[in-house]
């Protein structure tokens, strides 16, 4: 099995891309309480994005773990949805135009998956790959949560003044997408939110804000809006995770042990948005003047 057997992807009448960058989330295992894919489907709304190309679910899942959904359409019609991973354009969202894959990890045959995320990224001519995530962590839900961020690009990082990875042990399919995509000399870089691990299986929208928030700042593109309904989210959800810690005397202990641990910390965490969109930024227009 190869790319070709799997991928479909029409780019013959899409026009060239300004600066592209390609952003990546995938539920599973590196999209914890949903706040990682959330954030890149608000980037890549059904009214603005451009479908381009999807890799054919078939090989990669076990049906057992990932089954698929059995929808009523327009009141008759009964339809299968299979897990999807398409490939969105938006354009006109600020600096650049973003290629968004937000899709569902695979369970087989991870090289050959990766392998069409790096062949739409050479063909689009993508001058960086992030993928977001959101990670259970020992933070408070009470402070703003904070984006993090890697890459496996020793230039890049030092610009970005984030770190390269360390971890050895079992990893995810992002940790292989990000290996092939550095051996194809496309820059990879990830970044993650990271949620109490105490209130992981609740919904975080004040995650999925900050994600929101960073990756527009660093990529010099237009943040999604966000509206009244979405406000209220964050203010609704905030009001659970406090109720949540009230009724639990330990857990409010805990929760102060982890603030004055987040604040220790936040002195020497990442850089602010605004000096890694002007770094980043500028390693792109170096990787452009080399090219």
């Amino acid at each position: 099995m190869n790319v070709a057997d799997v991928l479909e992807l029409e780019i013959d009448d899409l026009g060239p891309l300004r600066s592209p960058v390609m952003l990546v989330a995938l539920t599973g295992l590196f999209d914890i309480s949903g706040a990682a894919t959330t954030a890149l489907d608000r980037f890549a709304p059904a009214d603005t994005a451009i479908t381009i190309g999807a890799i054919d679910p078939d090989p990669f899942y076990d049906f057992t773990q990932e089954r698929p959904q059995v929808e009523i359409d327009e009141g008759e019609l009964r339809v299968i949805r299979w897990p999807e991973n398409e490939f969105d354009v938006v354009r006109g969202a600020g600096g650049r135009d973003l290629v968004v894959l937000v899709g569902v990890e695979p369970h087989l045959a991870w090289h050959t998956y990766s392998a069409c995320i790096t062949h739409v990224a050479r063909r689009l001519r993508c001058e960086a790959v992030v993928t977001v995530g959101s990670a259970a962590e020992a933070v408070p839900h009470t402070r703003t949560p904070q984006v993090t961020g890697s890459t496996t690009d020793a230039d890049l990082a030092r610009r970005l003044g984030i770190g390269q990875p360390s971890y050895q042990g079992v990893t995810g399919v992002v940790g292989v997408i990000q290996t092939d995509l550095a051996d194809a000399g496309i820059p990879p870089v990830s970044l993650r939110v990271g949620i109490p691990h105490y209130l992981m299986n609740a919904e975080h929208p004040q995650a999925v804000a900050a994600l929101q928030t960073h990756l527009a700042h660093v990529l010099n593109v237009d943040a999604p809006e966000q509206d009244d309904d979405f406000a209220d989210e964050v203010r609704k959800w905030r009001s659970l995770h406090d109720e949540v810690a009230e009724g639990d005397v330990q857990l409010q202990m805990y929760v102060k042990m982890l603030e004055h641990d987040f604040d220790q910390r936040a002195e020497a965490a990442i850089p602010s948005a605004d000096d890694l969109g002007a770094q980043f930024e500028d390693f792109l227009k170096d990787q452009r003047d080399e090219d």
